[in-house]
């Protein structure tokens, strides 16, 4: 396990000093009846046949939150590294910023799957070399099911910032405390819906959204239990080289450390950790996340 020490974090902050930003550019692709939107920051001395970061963002989040814009500007500007930063859309045209709960959820994971394809073949047509993936938190699992449900062509490698775990019996009991349903009878409901196309599950919990329209699909996507949400789980056995970086102070996923520790002689997994990290990688921690992350890009 390899560990990075946040001297260069402490310097800076001591000495005030802030990272230079590089300009994404937002561009848009057409899918599905939808515009996608990413943004687009080429790397320093970089061209586009060099290959790229192609970044998930986290829950019901975007590709412009906090840990995805430093770590992109970090990688370019500082790395020179190519990066695509996506937002999936939920459905949701043009889709910029945080899920706000205040539209249908159309979109679960295999659709969020068929929008990192689509956004893979764009990089390919724009000319873009090996694809190396990277995800954060509920992204980096996502992510990683995109590689090894779909198993795409050209990808170099996967990188996962904080990816997420998952364990039945406690999703299973916080549905129930935030709803008072079980989440056996709800996921039942939503596959009766769905057998009998019945439309959209109404004044539903998604997430951390209390009460809205959700296509029974997408419910099921992310709640039905199994080892597909856990990253661990994922990655074990896997056969593209991957790395793990965890924030050894990540509140979120705090058992991640251990999970991962059984799949350490696995010569295809790296796990580092940054000391001092939490589950975003705020501030300066981002720089430490992002040598990482370029150290195993150019392995």
């Amino acid at each position: 396990m390899h560990k990075t020490l946040p001297t260069l974090t402490a310097m800076a902050v001591a000495l005030g000093v802030s990272l230079p930003a590089t300009a994404a550019e937002r561009v848009t692709l057409e899918h599905d009846g939808l515009n996608l939107v990413g943004h687009l920051a080429e790397g320093s001395g970089a061209a586009p046949e060099d290959g790229v970061v192609l970044m998930l963002h986290g829950t019901l989040a975007h590709g412009r939150m906090e840990v995805m814009t430093a770590v992109q500007d970090l990688l370019a500007e500082q790395h020179g590294l190519n990066t695509l930063s996506i937002n999936l859309s939920f459905g949701i045209d043009e889709r910029e910023g945080m899920f706000e709960c205040d539209a249908p959820v159309t979109h679960g994971p295999e659709e969020h799957m068929d929008e990192l394809r689509a956004w893979q073949d764009w990089l390919a047509d724009q000319g873009y070399g090996p694809v190396t993936l990277m995800g954060h938190s509920r992204g980096g699992n996502q992510i990683a099911r995109y590689l090894t449900e779909r198993e795409p062509d050209n990808i170099a490698g996967l990188t996962l910032l904080a990816p997420a775990t998952f364990d039945a019996d406690e999703n299973a009991e916080q549905f129930l405390e935030q709803t008072g349903t079980s989440l056996d009878e709800a996921l039942q409901a939503a596959r009766e819906k769905a057998g009998a196309n019945g439309g959209m599950l109404e004044d539903h919990r998604f997430l951390q959204c209390e009460a809205l329209e959700v296509a029974p699909r997408a419910f099921i996507g992310y709640y039905e239990p199994g080892p597909q949400h856990d990253t661990p789980s994922v990655i074990d056995g896997i056969g593209t080289d991957t790395q793990v970086i965890i924030g050894d102070e990540d509140d979120v996923v705090p058992e991640l450390p251990e999970r991962m520790e059984a799949l350490e002689d696995d010569d295809r997994i790296r796990v580092d950790t940054v000391l001092g990290a939490g589950h975003f990688f705020r501030d300066f921690f981002a720089d430490d996340a992002a040598d990482l992350i370029a150290e195993f890009v150019r392995r």
